[in-house]
């Protein structure tokens, strides 16, 4: 099967996915698409499996300690007061865990519940944008590394 995931992943390997942060020892650090919540990234595994229980113990470990290390970084060079983490895998049946930081100065009624909760016109508002973003990857990729 080929879904989104597995192709970012194939982007990645040959060095074509612009969105590329880092490489981890469980797979790719990428931005999101959309960055209404600077910094929102993706955790996508390589090789690309179904879900988190497609993995055995050890390969589970390194997904969400490589997860949560992504967490750390981002709390470390945002401004964010808190990181959502969620793994889904309802649209693509492919894992990848999203890695969400969230901010004071989001408005009430989205701060308090999960990202999805802003209308899509919001959400959509605000893409990746290379020249823009690239400063802040190098910085969540200094930091992933030194953690690893």
């Amino acid at each position: 099967m080929s879904t989104l995931i597995h192709q970012r992943v194939e982007m990645a390997r040959a060095g074509t996915n612009p969105t590329v942060i880092c490489r981890v020892p469980s797979g790719w650090v990428v931005l999101c698409d959309t960055q209404f919540l600077r910094g929102y990234s993706l955790l996508l595994p390589d090789p690309v499996v179904p879900d988190l229980n497609a993995l055995d113990k050890p390969q589970r470990i390194e997904f969400l300690r490589d997860m949560t290390i992504l967490g750390d970084a981002l709390l470390e060079i945002t401004d964010t007061y808190r990181i959502n983490y969620a793994i889904l895998g309802n649209l693509d049946p492919a894992l990848h865990a999203h890695v969400i930081p969230r901010y004071m100065n989001e408005p009430e009624e989205f701060r308090a519940g999960p990202a999805w909760n802003y209308p899509k016109s919001q959400r959509d508002a605000i893409l990746f944008d290379y020249e823009r973003d690239k400063e802040l990857m190098q910085r969540i990729a200094e930091q992933v590394q030194r953690r690893l």
